[in-house]
């Protein structure tokens, strides 16, 4: 019977050696230079680029960014373990732990009755870790400061609802959508820059709870919108190249005819 344990195992030391060679006297002069902190900019490009490779369905890809991802995971790993910070096993020790308690449904005599009860539960537990650090570390301590904007407020949202503070039904986030997109033409129509913006993000960050609410991430959904937008625009210039045009001398009304084509072709596709 084939052991991937030990398969995994095998892999994993084949990286560490690679690495041992990178970093020794005789290694690459670029990876000797690199900090935790240099990597950090290249694991979250990394990270972006599986997350693509994910939404796009192509295993080849995927495989390949996970691997990536895995490798700037170790090659810090092993910077933090050299300066005496922590080793890669007390890392996985303790996630491991962190893990069981935040699952106790799992691994104790409670059971979680729904999805709703394990998320509540959830919460409270990470809000109880985040106590023995900090004294008053509030509802939203754990929130990375870093997160990109969509995914950051998409966050805010579910901790918000986890803690009974949204609104009340769907109707009434939908409306408040509308306000918000109200305000916006109201700052507009005023010529109020500086209020354009707030109302802007206030519209955007009632859509993300929206989007929410109704099972939709408004990361993915945007990057699913700038892929299709992109799609269409190729396939534009494309069609204009076709038929011996120069697309970007095109009137808008000549742009809009083939813009409207592509997306008609879609759909017959469909």
């Amino acid at each position: 019977m084939h052991d991937k344990a030990a398969e995994n195992g095998e892999a994993l030391e084949g990286i560490n050696q690679a690495l041992d060679r990178l970093l020794g006297s005789e290694g690459c002069p670029w990876d000797k230079e690199q900090t935790t902190e240099s990597l950090s900019a290249y694991l979250l490009e990394e990270a972006y680029e599986l997350a693509d490779a994910v939404r796009n369905g192509s295993t080849a890809e995927q495989r390949e960014e996970l691997g990536d991802v895995f490798f700037i995971l170790l090659f810090m790993s092993r910077l933090w373990d050299k300066a005496g910070s922590f080793t890669l096993a007390e890392t996985l020790k303790e996630n491991r732990a962190k893990m069981i308690g935040r699952h106790p449904h799992v691994f104790s005599e409670h059971r979680a009755i729904s999805k709703d009860d394990v998320l509540t539960a959830w919460e409270e537990i990470k809000k109880a870790e985040k106590a023995k650090k900090e004294s008053r570390p509030g509802v939203f301590g754990s929130l990375p400061v870093g997160l990109p904007a969509l995914l950051k407020a998409y966050r805010i949202h579910s901790k918000s609802a986890a803690n009974k503070f949204t609104w009340d039904t769907d109707e009434d986030a939908e409306r408040q959508v509308e306000a918000e997109w109200l305000e916006l033409i109201d700052a507009d129509r005023d010529n109020d820059q500086e209020a354009r913006e707030h109302e802007l993000g206030d519209l955007i960050f009632s859509l993300v709870e929206l989007g929410r609410r109704k099972g939709i991430k408004a990361e993915a959904a945007l990057e699913k919108a700038n892929t299709r937008f992109l799609r269409r625009f190729k396939g534009m210039e494309a069609l204009a190249d076709a038929r011996g045009l120069d697309f970007s001398s095109l009137d808008q009304a000549a742009k809009d005819a083939l813009w409207e084509e592509i997306k008609a072709g879609e759909c017959k596709a469909e």
